[in-house]
């Protein structure tokens, strides 16, 4: 199905997995086969996680993620023509073709173009040897062409503005082409594109990855790393291009908020800047998301693009999935700086997870501040560490685990393979939240709403009958006012029932209807019973801010300068504070948005496009 367009009652952007996930890694960075075999194993087991259609042979996806086997290619590559040079001076592009041959050329000649265009140099294509005997229909009928394409590193640029470039072709590459070649949909992807890691992935069960490619089953396919990914497709389509790993992380659980994660990163857009990238290639790396793509490979790009402007992996993970810090009692106080000035600056993605992350060097996993998926550690007397979604995914002598654990909700565990030695969660944000003195940026710019001073004009309340006609015209029923709001203000709590909703949606019902009424939640919003901020008030943060955006790849004082709102309801006093500001970093404005609605063609039209004119000016 090609995924570019709604067909029926499918929409791409419900998409989500729920899935199991792990790492195998040599804690003092020696490379050898056995990583690779087990996890692989590990992999298979985990079986369970994986989903598949009525043709149990075609699976939800499943994939590896390992560092670049330096001494496969150096031995393969040859006899296809293709002369490496050592490793660190060539990249590789993990691709998906068309298999048709007509849309294969079209893709390469626009890749080979791009290559030149990033000042790059193609080395060559190899053919990834495979073998599809095993896969169901469904994945047969979808199977890509999968080539690695070797890429050369000018001699004038260091590996780290190498691996830029590569993001840059890829992103830029992908776009062009899907803006050019009619109907491609997912059928040409780079998969990955780094000289440090590359990832084996498919439309797959988990038996079947190793089957399908023989470089993983190679005794020279080698990596002191290996990220796995079984995936459950949960209200999605399956496809080769969502199969995990990504190109960072690979993901159990949801992120709810993601919609507006998407919009937000599209909207900061304009603002980006950073001495890493050029506004050429920023144009060119644009759009950071992908609608069309899932929530797990959003927020892998919007890693990928954080971790490459200049900050640490571990450092991205807490901007994005930052542990719960308002309410926590014990947390130092240059924990929560980091924390609140992060919140000023972005937003969290949020929702129920579980991520295993590498950038080739360090590999680790993070649980969101819920910590409501499991995933469990141990390390052996031989410097293994594993890492998993559950338990007994590799057989382990009990003798020779030096210790064993689990994530804590908020919590990350590191292993980085440079220093040989796994970082402890305290060290690690201690280290990352000292770098800067957040909490100082805070004292001088933060403004609460509290804080701000009482309005000289006084709002009044209307009068019963006015308030009546506004109630009516705002679609408020007497069962609203009566049995969830009245309790709500009597009890502290939402009430609760059972006889379900049989009314019609609210696009479709000719009775006046409220605002929020035309929303519904998405897939892994609704929980039962729902979820209340006060009960739940350590995890939960209702916090919001106004005030203007600044770029997110860098970081000052002035990006915390906004104004912070405890609790996205305001009482009449506290729009009217708002309402009133006077503050020598802001300014506000009231815009009239009454229009007059006499049924006139495209009234509203024009009224919107002056309150968006309005605006702007």
């Amino acid at each position: 199905m090609n995924s570019k367009q709604n067909q029926g009652l499918y929409r791409p952007e419900f998409e989500h997995s729920s899935c199991g996930i792990g790492f195998v890694a040599n804690l003092k960075g020696r490379k050898n086969h056995k990583i690779v075999s087990d996890a692989l194993s590990m992999l298979s087991r985990m079986e369970h996680r994986g989903g598949t259609g009525f043709d149990i042979k075609s699976g939800d996806g499943a994939g590896i993620l390992i560092q670049i086997p330096d001494a496969l290619f150096q031995k393969e590559c040859p006899k296809v023509g293709i002369e490496l040079p050592d490793f660190g001076d060539y990249g590789v592009c993990m691709t998906f073709f068309p298999s048709d041959s007509g849309k294969r050329s079209e893709c390469k000649s626009i890749l080979e173009k791009n290559i030149k265009k990033t000042g790059l140099r193609l080395l060559g294509y190899r053919k990834v040897s495979d073998d599809n005997s095993d896969l169901g229909q469904a994945s047969k009928d979808t199977e890509p062409s999968v080539q690695q394409v070797f890429i050369r590193r000018p001699e004038q640029i260091d590996l780290d503005a190498f691996d830029r470039k590569l993001f840059v072709l890829r992103n830029y590459t992908q776009r062009i082409i899907r803006e050019t070649i009619a109907d491609i949909g997912d059928d040409f992807t780079i998969v990955s594109s780094s000289y440090k890691t590359i990832n084996y992935k498919g439309q797959f069960t988990t038996a079947q990855v190793p089957l399908y490619y023989h470089d993983l089953t190679n005794e020279l396919m080698v990596s002191a790393l290996a990220v796995v990914h079984s995936r459950f497709s949960t209200n999605t389509f399956p496809s080769w291009k969502l199969a995990q790993p990504f190109r960072y992380i690979c993901h159990n659980g949801e992120i709810n908020t993601i919609r507006g994660n998407i919009n937000w990163m599209r909207a900061r857009e304009s603002l980006l800047a950073c001495t890493a990238f050029s506004r050429e290639e920023l144009e060119m790396i644009f759009p950071i998301c992908d609608e069309l793509a899932s929530d797990s490979a959003n927020l892998d790009m919007a890693i990928e693009m954080l971790v490459l402007s200049g900050r640490s992996l571990p450092h991205v993970m807490m901007m994005l999935i930052p542990e719960a810090w308002q309410n926590h009692s014990t947390m130092s106080e240059t924990k929560k700086g980091f924390y609140e000035f992060y919140s000023a600056v972005m937003e969290p993605w949020d929702g129920p997870a579980s991520i295993c992350f590498t950038d080739g060097v360090l590999v680790g996993a993070t649980l969101d501040r819920n910590g409501l998926r499991p995933s469990r550690y141990c390390v052996t007397s031989d410097d293994i560490v594993i890492m998993a979604s559950e338990s007994g995914v590799i057989d382990v002598d009990p003798a020779e685990v030096k210790f064993r654990g689990r994530l804590q909700p908020g919590k990350m565990f590191v292993a980085d393979l440079e220093q040989g030695r796994i970082i402890a969660d305290e060290e690690l944000k201690n280290d990352i939240c000292s770098r800067q003195p957040y909490k100082d940026w805070l004292d001088k710019n933060m403004v609460y709403l509290e804080d701000l001073e009482e309005p000289t004009e006084e709002h009044l309340q209307p009068k019963q009958a006015r308030l009546f006609k506004r109630q009516q015209a705002f679609g408020y029923s007497y069962e609203e006012l009566n049995e969830i709001l009245a309790i709500m203000g009597k009890d502290g709590k939402e009430p609760l029932g059972s006889m379900g909703a049989d009314n019609p949606i609210a696009v479709l019902s000719d009775r006046p209807q409220q605002l929020s009424h035309y929303f519904k939640q998405l897939f892994a919003q609704v929980t039962n019973p729902p979820i209340d901020p006060i009960r739940e008030k350590v995890i939960m943060d209702l916090r919001t801010y106004v005030g203007g955006f600044k770029n997110v790849l860098t970081e000052s004082p002035e990006h915390c300068r906004r104004i912070a709102i405890s609790q996205p309801v305001l009482t009449n006093g506290e729009l009217e504070r708002l309402r009133y500001a006077d503050h020598k970093h802001f300014q506000t404005k009231t815009l009239e948005i009454l229009f007059n609605a006499d049924g006139s063609e495209g009234r509203l039209e024009r009224a919107l496009n002056r309150i968006c004119r309005y605006t702007e000016d």
